[in-house]
């Protein structure tokens, strides 16, 4: 078990993305792949006894399993004008839309048994100074590079620097920093790729990149800058990218920080704080907007937005086979949660806050929850206090972990697989209890699933064998 002492200077540092190094641990200059070994986990029923996640399966909870029936939207939204500074005001509809979605499932998910596979997690490679994102170029070169929350990119495993930006950053905060990094899904044509920083002034910036003349490098001078949001406070400040299925860029902005949606932006949909944006790279200067988005036409808000009522949602990723969206959103005092946007969805998820934190009300006993699109599966804060959200497993060295939705918590390093059951509950089931900091999971082309560890600069793999 982590020790409490570890959680609490998590906790006064109010962390999101976990970017304290509270680990004690002295950062190596270079990053140093090694060859796959397997990390140690920690039993939950035996604390002093260390096993090895190769050789044995990880214990867990007496209770692991937790059903959740499939995600609803309490009520029914009706179209009204947006009162920003009232999170229970009435809430707008997305404007209607015709045709199909944006995009659907390719094909049916299998279903992930949780009670026959055993998680364990192998070294790939150390020596990251703060590595908080992985992820790969999806060019067919199987190239993989790590986010380092000082204002680096680097490749994994031999750590090249690929890009350093580090003097137009504010990483001081421990939410602030290089946050994320997506790779436009035509890079090999044109070279761009994209970032989320925190500036010196500790405002949000998205960025475009392009690479150098001869291409080993991204070009620091070529940056683009697309959009701006200021912040006024330093923490959740979200930073995810990613292109999604349809080829739009996915961007997570949290509430603008201090505590219980100080700001009002959870329900404000003239702000981009408390949402998740898409928008068009290839068309408009610096960026256009899908006509398809929900609220193109509502003069009542942000034509970028796709979904709101979000704390901060640090991680979100699509399932690359049914194409649906998990959403990994940060709690306040006491719930972590996971949103599920499918793939049939226009758009315009109201996802609850600051009028809830999981299923809970968060002022009272009650609330109105019309409208609201409820998690798929949350935790208190007994398990954790910091949920990094993950991915679908689709890689193709574990069969038995396909279909399964990986996630854990930043705090405590526990981490957990949501699926859902042949009855269509959702399944959460806690698979390991480490001493990582998890600070981010990513996806490497094959569908094989990473997780960085902010604090001993190491960057993992998840592997899977039958219990």
């Amino acid at each position: 078990m982590v020790t409490k002492l570890r959680v609490l200077g998590i906790l006064i540092c109010g962390l999101t993305l976990g970017a304290c190094n509270l680990s004690g641990q002295t950062q190596q200059s270079t990053p140093t792949p090694v060859n796959p070994v397997p990390a140690t986990v920690k039993s939950p029923v035996t604390p002093e006894s260390q096993v090895t996640a190769m050789v044995a399966p990880v214990a867990t909870q007496a209770n692991p399993t937790i059903a959740i029936p499939p995600p609803t939207t309490t009520g029914s939204a009706s179209p009204a004008s947006v009162a920003p500074a009232s999170p229970t005001a009435a809430r707008p509809s997305p404007t209607s839309m015709q045709g199909t979605p944006p995009f659907s499932a390719t094909a049916a998910p299998s279903i992930f048994n949780s009670q026959q596979v055993t998680l364990a997690l192998e070294e790939v490679a150390h020596g990251y100074t703060e590595p908080l994102f992985v992820t790969s170029v999806g060019d067919g070169s199987g190239r993989i590079f790590v986010v380092e929350k000082r204002g680096r990119i680097r490749s994994l495993p031999d750590g090249q620097l690929f890009l350093e930006i580090s003097q137009r950053i504010r990483s001081s905060g421990s939410e602030q920093g290089l946050l994320g990094l997506a790779f436009h899904p035509h890079y090999s044509l044109n070279g761009y790729f994209y970032v989320d920083y925190i500036d010196t002034n500790g405002d949000t910036v998205v960025a475009r990149f392009n690479l150098t003349a001869d291409k080993s490098a991204g070009d620091p001078g070529s940056e683009k800058r697309l959009l701006q949001q200021k912040q006024p406070a330093a923490n959740h400040n979200g930073g995810m990218l990613v292109f999604g299925p349809d080829g739009y860029l996915y961007i997570g902005l949290g509430d603008g920080g201090g505590a219980n949606d100080t700001y009002g932006n959870g329900q404000n949909l003239k702000t981009f704080l408390a949402k998740i944006l898409r928008i068009d790279v290839d068309k408009g200067d610096p960026y256009g907007i899908p006509s398809n988005n929900p609220f193109v036409g509502n003069n009542n808000a942000l034509p970028e937005t796709w979904a709101y009522g979000l704390r901060n949602p640090w991680r979100f990723s699509f399932d690359r086979l049914t194409h649906d969206l998990y959403i990994g959103d940060v709690g306040q005092n006491q719930y972590e949660e996971v949103d599920f946007q499918p793939a049939a969805s226009h758009g315009g998820e109201n996802y609850g806050w600051s009028v809830l934190e999981g299923f809970h009300c968060l002022r009272g006993n009650t609330c109105d929850k019309t409208g609201l699109v409820l998690p798929v599966a949350e935790y208190d804060h007994s398990k954790g206090c910091s949920l990094t959200g993950g991915y679908v497993y689709r890689g193709k060295q574990y069969p038995l972990l396909q279909g399964a939705y990986l996630f854990g918590d930043y705090c405590t390093g526990r981490i957990w697989t949501l699926s859902r059951d042949q009855g269509g509950n959702w399944q959460t089931v806690e698979q390991l209890d480490t001493d990582l900091q998890i600070s981010a999971f990513g996806e490497d082309e094959s569908g094989e699933v990473y997780i960085t560890d902010i604090g001993k600069g190491v960057i993992y793999r998840v592997t899977a064998k039958q219990k």
